[in-house]
């Protein structure tokens, strides 16, 4: 695990997450990061851009709550991330049960990745949240799904898979302008047109 770089976004980090006793959403810490000139763009690809500004956050993040230990508990989670006095009794159990994250955001190697790999992480993100999320008793029909999808019925398998990264993307509810019932709507779309 290479750790030799201080990542510069730990300090204004810590000074948000001091201000507020509040819980934090990872693109809420972005958003103020942006607002304070701190996380400019990285990369004019869309995906690369979004993946590399994600890593940092999470990197400075990790950094920070290593940092922080054992006399404060960062509590580092994509929709609950916040400072706590107290550091939990079983702090280890959690630590070891994020070692895997933890090490792959701790690795600077993932900084610069293909797009080819970034789609395989997103890939794999949608269909673990997917399996998450579970499946609604409505059933829809291959027809409702390429109407929720707005494509036509000669779609091709890579133009629904685009269309189902781009409007997961939108209506993610964890996403400013998100929307939890289209999202679901889409989920339960794809899991009818990706089989």
């Amino acid at each position: 695990m290479d750790t030799e770089f201080d990542n510069p976004l730990i300090w204004p980090l810590l000074g948000i997450l001091q201000s507020s006793s509040q819980s934090y959403k990872v693109h809420h810490l972005a958003s103020e990061l942006r607002a304070q000139g701190l996380l400019p763009d990285l990369d004019n690809d869309l995906n690369k851009d979004l993946f590399k500004r994600n890593f940092l956050l999470m990197n400075a993040l990790y950094q920070l709550q290593g940092l922080l230990l054992p006399e404060q508990w960062l509590q580092v989670q994509s929709l609950n991330i916040q400072l706590v006095s107290q550091t939990p009794s079983d702090v280890t159990l959690i630590i070891d049960q994020d070692a895997a994250l933890r090490c792959y955001y701790l690795d600077w190697t993932h900084f610069e990745t293909t797009s080819e790999e970034i789609n395989v992480l997103l890939t794999q993100f949608w269909n673990r949240f997917n399996g998450y999320i579970g499946k609604s008793n409505q059933l829809i029909g291959k027809k409702q799904a390429l109407q929720i999808f707005e494509l036509t019925s000669d779609a091709s398998p890579q133009m629904i898979r685009r269309q189902w990264r781009i409007l997961a993307l939108k209506w993610h509810p964890d996403r400013p302008g998100g929307d939890p019932a289209k999202f679901r709507a889409i989920c339960e779309a794809w899991n009818v047109l990706d089989h």
